[in-house]
């Protein structure tokens, strides 16, 4: 059986979902590849059942209303029965071979979590790319963003899945949370060198507000950061207590 189920949270996202779906349909490690259509109102839906019906892999689940995309990663991973779970925002798209080292990698290293793909920034404003700070501020987008995720899926459960507060759902911010307790409570590593996955811009994306305000376009609100720290801070305490919990669990001896 093929390692790994892909996760890709859609909302109104027909624009690109094809070319997302099209990405992953060429990485013969997916067993499977969800989207979860998020309450969209355009062809989401029919889009994905079109590739379904070329493709067995691809499977649709549909949300009754919007409830963000860590809600529908969330769900979907629940519905995933492989080892390892990756993540891909439906304006995304994998380049060849992303899964593949991935995977190489985590079965080389049983003992780590997950790993990084290093990401690509298509179509990005120059006044960003010329930056010379850009590629600081691109490695810390790669580690962040859950396009570049891949990860064992007994370690997402056990963290609790990606934050769902209102205020992240609000704000932006989970990925970012979820980063900061992965790191710590597991530590995450990331290729260098090739990049595997794709970052398409699109006006308003936030990892264009990421980088205005870390090189100094925008000046950052003060209250939003502070919450977000304080958000970030809290689902980083109860992802610790989860893991600790499971670690002290007695496992059950198989009847012989």
């Amino acid at each position: 059986m093929s390692p790994i189920s892909i996760v890709i949270p859609c909302f109104n996202g027909a624009a690109t979902l094809a070319r997302a779906l099209e990405s992953c349909r060429g990485q013969p490690e997916a067993a499977r590849i969800f989207v979860v259509d998020d309450g969209s109102t355009d062809a989401s839906a029919s889009i994905t059942r079109a590739h379904a019906q070329r493709d067995p892999r691809v499977q649709l689940l549909q949300t009754a209303s919007n409830g963000g995309a860590a809600r529908a990663r969330n769900w979907a991973a629940l519905h995933a029965a492989t080892p390892l779970l990756a993540f891909l925002d439906a304006d995304d798209e994998y380049l060849p071979g992303a899964l593949a080292a991935a995977h190489a990698h985590l079965e080389q290293h049983p003992r780590e979590a997950a790993i990084r793909l290093d990401v690509d920034y298509a179509g990005f404003p120059e006044r960003l790319t010329s930056h010379p700070d850009f590629e600081q501020y691109a490695v810390v987008l790669s580690n962040t963003v859950p396009s570049s995720l891949v990860i064992r899926r007994s370690a997402f459960l056990a963290m609790g899945g990606f934050p769902m507060d209102d205020f992240f759902r609000r704000h932006g911010g989970e990925d970012g949370a979820f980063s900061w307790a992965l790191r710590e409570i597991f530590g995450q590593r990331r290729f260098t060198g090739q990049k595997q996955v794709r970052m398409h811009y699109h006006d308003g994306i936030h990892a264009e507000r990421f980088l205005n305000i870390q090189m100094g376009f925008v000046q950052a609100d003060t209250v939003t950061t502070a919450e977000t720290v304080r958000c970030s801070q809290a689902f980083l305490e109860a992802a610790f207590a989860s893991v600790r919990q499971m670690r002290a669990l007695d496992l059950a001896q198989p009847e012989r």
